[in-house]
């Protein structure tokens, strides 16, 4: 290619290598990719949802396929962040690609704690904190669907980091601008939308539903249109970067997002299907820019016509 495209992307004080990161909880720790894709090509890479003890997560069954995507409720299992910085970061650290830790509590103390523990680890780059979480102070009532508990917790976490942070935005929500400007305010360098939507799937034999958890959070292509439509309305309501995610297998998908107004995207589902699946989403966004005569990432974030 005489001409070489730019596919590296802004998010406020980073610059990426390329819009395209792993979605957490789909990519594992990372290493486990390590023999299937090439680590140093990934925008960056957003390793599972980490707390503070380690956690089993939900009985199974736990995982579901549906139409066009599948059901979780694994319950966040995970090493905890300790184990996670002893035994899994080493490996990532000989990778030239930025590291997020993905974090979730139970409650706003136990966020703002993740966030001091990581905030003196040098080669993690950034926090998604994930306010899909139950807030068991209030019931049970996920933290994310508030637009002032939202708040409470980005503003927290900013508190104890001076790392890049990425606030993680439920889709079960009545109005997604209004939660992004809210984490907006509080501080939260970029947000990331959407996580999974609340589903169910029930086996007519048993009359049971088929997740031992009742519900679990619906992912894959099914929830696309929503996702594009919700990234769509934050990156209206905010001035931050806007991280995409919900059913992106290809680079028309990946493309689609940054057209309506996302600086990445985070491939997740795909990951199972496809393990190569952003390798692929990598290259096929090379081609399509070279082809359309578009020289950067930055030229078309946003430029969706109305």
């Amino acid at each position: 290619m005489d001409n070489p495209v730019d596919l590296s992307t802004q998010l406020g004080s980073l610059r990426l290598k390329n819009p395209v990161l792993t979605a957490s909880g789909t990519f594992g720790y990372g290493i486990e990719f390590e023999s299937l894709v090439d680590l140093n090509r990934l925008g960056g890479i957003i390793v599972k949802g980490l707390s503070l003890k380690p956690s089993s997560g939900n009985p199974p069954p736990r995982i579901v396929e549906t139409p066009c995507g599948m059901l979780n409720s694994i319950g966040l299992e995970n090493i905890g962040v300790e184990a996670f910085i002893a035994e899994k970061l080493p490996i990532l650290e000989t990778y030239h690609t930025p590291v997020f830790a993905n974090i979730y509590g139970s409650s706003i103390e136990e966020y703002a704690a993740l966030a001091a523990r990581i905030d003196s680890v040098d080669s993690i780059t950034g926090l998604e904190v994930n306010i899909s979480c139950p807030n068991v102070k209030s019931g049970g009532v996920a933290f994310g669907i508030d637009a002032i508990v939202a708040a409470s917790v980005i503003r927290a976490v900013k508190k104890e980091t001076s790392k890049f942070v990425v606030a993680k935005l439920s889709p079960n929500v009545t109005s997604i601008a209004d939660i992004a400007s809210s984490v907006e305010d509080a501080g939260a360098d970029a947000v990331s939308l959407i996580n999974t939507i609340t589903g169910m799937a029930i086996d007519i034999r048993t009359r049971r539903p088929v997740l031992a958890n009742i519900t679990g959070g619906l992912s894959g292509p099914a929830i696309r249109p929503v996702a594009l439509r919700m990234v769509w309305e934050a990156a209206r309501a905010v001035k931050i970067p806007v991280i995409g995610i919900g059913g992106i297998v290809s680079a028309i998908d990946a493309i689609s997002f940054l057209i309506a107004g996302a600086s990445a995207v985070e491939v997740g589902t795909a990951n199972f299907l496809n393990p190569g699946a952003c390798m692929d989403i990598i290259d096929g966004m090379e081609s399509f820019f070279a082809e359309e005569g578009i020289s950067s990432t930055a030229e078309i974030i946003g430029s969706v016509v109305l």
